[in-house]
């Protein structure tokens, strides 16, 4: 991934969290077009703002804050790369 600024971000984002954490349920939705004008918005109407709904079986026996945790290790790259901020649902 070299850029944010695609549509292609919340897929990849998905396909990452499938290969590190094995989860049962995976959904990532941009909702950066929600969020234009604020803190970390680039101007395009995505790739900066997420939500992650997630079940996995790694979370067994885990906080919320561990489980969360998982997840942004998981997503890095995307972070690093200039995804603002995820919401994290843990199902």
């Amino acid at each position: 991934m070299t850029s944010l600024e695609n549509s292609a971000v919340a897929p990849a984002m998905r396909q990452r969290l499938i290969e590190k954490l094995s989860p049962t349920q995976v959904e990532v939705v941009d909702e950066s077009g929600a969020h234009a004008g604020h803190a970390g918005a680039n101007g395009t109407g995505y790739g900066t703002h997420f939500r992650v709904r997630i079940a996995s079986p790694l979370f067994a026996g885990k906080g919320r804050v561990a489980q969360h945790r998982l997840v942004y290790d998981a997503l890095q790259e995307f972070i690093d790369q200039g995804v603002h901020a995820i919401a994290i649902e843990v199902l």
